[in-house]
């Protein structure tokens, strides 16, 4: 148990070390997790033997219902509206037309039979989810027209959709009898309207009734998430439709404390995105790998270069998208963990295939990711996609919970500045409102002419500091034996990571200068750049 627990330790410090080394250079960090994990493998440096499909299979499940639960509880719909549409048809008949043309070309080009070639076409015809999301994120593209709206929507929602045509196929080559009409139904309704029925009950339960605490809001956000998967597959219905489904209604309806969920999420997902690619990378063996390197490689390219942009032009043409935007979106789409995932389904169900499926598949996103997920922020600038005067994040619902307004409290006192005055003679910036006065525990709604008292407590209101990626704020207590007291400002080493904003003074505020005296008592917020 404690080497277990120590490697898994020390397998997440690398991850997190490696995160940061892929945010300065164009290639999605994803890539490094398969890597790391191909290097500890049993072909790798440690030499680690694992083929445990089984539980792969319920690690990579688990993590992939909270990575779509995420994605659509971020998904914001007034932002999406305009190209819900088209994300719908492109996730949903676009997945199915991509999934025949594959087929076809596999069919003809290798010469499988046609189911064998159909379930190839399937199971790497979604886009990934977590891929896009990373690359968009990391790399900050905000694209024009919608556009990356319209990738988060079709990403997020069209994995239901090959998983069902992957179901389906095996079924059928492995013999079993199945209605498919019946099982399309099932699979719709009870996912799409099981997700939807969970998401309101769980909105109601969070906004009527304060019997939830704050961390229990959030444990309870994650239990509904597993319940909005597991619910709908118990009874023959699509788990990732209706996690997905309750996501998108949960994200976009008011939630107390949202803000701290999202945050709980956030690394909950990233973690997630960690494990699965370290585990299919521990799990593939890179010696059978030159073995279907060359069909993948051809699948990869026809997938890239016809398949998928055959399936966009067609949906997309008939809503007069452009030429520069339907070429984005065809570039855009890379597979990911739900592909590998799905090949693990026909790998556990023994069917009998012309090649190893799993290994194809994971070649196939390797090169997906390696080549799409590199050149996807090259490719948006070729094309002139890119709005440099967006923001990427405010496609994601989180995007208001994290940058709204700020609140700030300000205590009056006897010497205070603004004591005895009117609050339409103080000199406050325009962006700053006083939203509320409190006064001998009373609650005052205050006008211009209000006069602030000593013991008065204002709130007010400013916009909160948007860019926050790579700031973080830190606060230094100064006692009577601190190297730090009674030196200027002025003084003190210059260091361009490391900037003293503000300090605190018994009840007073100081912005300082560099003749500002640090006293003993005063506490020194600092930005850590």
């Amino acid at each position: 148990m404690a080497q277990f627990l120590l490697f898994a330790g020390v397998v997440t410090v690398i991850c997190i070390l490696m995160n940061r080394i892929a945010e300065k250079i164009p290639v999605p960090s994803l890539i490094f997790f398969l890597l790391l994990g191909m290097c500890f493998g049993v072909d790798g440096i440690f030499h680690i033997p694992f083929d445990d499909y089984s539980l792969s299979e319920t690690i990579c499940s688990t993590c992939l219902v909270f990575i779509m639960f995420y994605g659509g509880f971020g998904t914001n719909l007034k932002t999406a509206r305009p190209v819900a549409v088209p994300s719908f048809l492109l996730s949903s008949l676009g997945v199915i037309l991509t999934a025949g043309l594959v087929g076809g070309f596999v069919h003809f080009v290798f010469g499988l039979e046609w189911l064998e070639s159909l379930l190839i076409g399937s199971v790497i015809s979604s886009t990934d989810a977590a891929s896009v999301f990373n690359v968009l994120r990391s790399r900050k593209l905000a694209l024009k027209n919608h556009t990356d709206s319209l990738l988060e929507l079709e990403s997020g929602s069209n994995d239901p959709v090959s998983y069902m045509l992957t179901i389906l196929l095996l079924s059928m080559i492995s013999g079993r009898e199945i209605s498919i009409p019946l099982t399309l139904f099932l699979q719709l309704t009870l996912g799409i309207a099981g997700g939807l029925l969970i998401g309101w009950i769980a909105v109601q339960c969070m906004t009527r009734y304060s019997f939830l605490s704050s961390p229990g809001r959030t444990i309870f956000l994650f239990a509904i998430a597993l319940i909005a998967y597991a619910l709908p597959s118990v009874l023959g219905g699509n788990g990732y439709l209706g996690v997905y489904f309750c996501g998108i209604l949960m994200g976009n309806h008011y939630l107390p404390e949202k803000r701290s969920m999202v945050h709980f999420f956030d690394v909950l997902t990233e973690i997630c995105q960690m494990a699965i690619f370290f585990l299919l990378g521990l799990l593939v063996t890179p010696s059978q790998l030159p073995d279907v390197f060359i069909p993948a490689l051809s699948i990869m390219v026809f997938l890239t270069f016809i398949g998928r942009p055959a399936a966009v032009f067609c949906i997309l043409a008939p809503f007069r998208a452009s030429l520069a935007q339907m070429s984005l979106v065809s570039f855009a789409g890379l597979r990911g963990v739900a592909s590998i995932v799905f090949s693990i389904y026909v790998v556990l169900e023994g069917v009998s295939l012309q090649y190893d499926i799993f290994n194809l598949v994971f070649v196939i996103v390797l090169l997906s990711l390696a080549f799409q997920g590199t050149l996807l922020p090259w490719a948006s600038e070729k094309l002139k996609m890119t709005d440099p005067n967006a923001d990427i994040l405010k496609t994601f619902n989180d995007y208001q919970a994290e940058s709204d307004v700020s609140f700030i409290k300000l205590h009056v006192t006897d010497s205070h500045p603004y004591s005895e005055k009117k609050l339409k003679d103080l000199p406050l910036p325009g962006e700053l409102l006083v939203v509320l006065l409190l006064r001998e525990q009373k609650t005052i709604l205050p006008s211009g002419d209000t006069i602030l008292r000593p013991g008065d407590l204002l709130v007010m209101a400013a916009p909160e500091f948007e860019d926050r990626r790579n700031l973080t704020l830190y606060e230094t207590s100064i006692s009577k034996n601190h190297k730090l007291k009674g030196k200027y400002l002025k003084a003190l080493p210059k260091n361009k990571s490391y900037l003293i904003v503000m300090i605190k003074r018994g009840e007073s505020t100081i912005i300082p200068n560099g003749d500002t005296q640090i006293l003993a008592g005063d506490v020194l917020v600092s930005a850590r750049l």
